[in-house]
């Protein structure tokens, strides 16, 4: 076949969760070698984004600004989020895949957030140092996030956003079932 091709892979982040969920997703359902653009743009909404449509609206953002930055086979941004929902506060993550034609939404599983922690939220803190002061840890965001700290390293944010971003590659793996 000759020469394997090197997919190029933008991620809106320097963050090593992402890039690490980013690079080892695409090289699953892609089968060869992936070369991770790391792109540190802004998301344009809140730092820690309290609602579903403005966790999605900034993973749309930093996809676009990252497009503007470099050139890639695809695009690639993780935002998290919470919400409010019938059975609680939760955390998630929403992702923004784009090939420059075709642009997929994903998101993760959700995980439940102590009602201590939604109210810090609530008042102006990240949930990444929400999570730090209550388990005497130190930047989990950029390691098993607050999944990890909940799961008992169960799961953590590396695993999810893998899990996630293999779903929303499906659009692209089966293109043709989606035209």
């Amino acid at each position: 076949m000759g020469l394997e091709s090197i997919l190029k892979i933008a991620v809106a982040s320097n963050n090593p969760v992402k890039k690490n969920a980013a690079k080892s997703a695409f090289e699953l359902v892609f089968a060869q070698t992936v070369d991770i653009i790391p792109c540190d743009v802004d998301s344009g909404v809140s730092d820690q984004p309290m609602s579903y449509e403005e966790t999605r609206q900034g993973a749309f953002n930093r996809v676009e600004a990252s497009k503007v930055m470099v050139e890639a086979d695809y695009y690639i941004a993780y935002e998290g989020g919470v919400d409010i929902f019938e059975d609680g506060p939760k955390t998630f993550a929403v992702l923004c895949i784009s090939d420059n034609s075709t642009e997929v939404f994903g998101q993760s599983a959700m995980l439940p957030l102590p009602i201590q922690i939604y109210e810090q939220l609530l008042n102006g803190k990240e949930l990444g140092t929400a999570m730090d002061e209550l388990f005497n840890t130190h930047n989990i965001k950029q390691k098993g996030g607050a999944i990890g700290q909940l799961t008992k390293g169960l799961e953590t944010r590396v695993s999810i956003y893998q899990s996630a971003t293999i779903l929303a590659l499906s659009r692209f793996m089966h293109a043709e079932l989606f035209d």
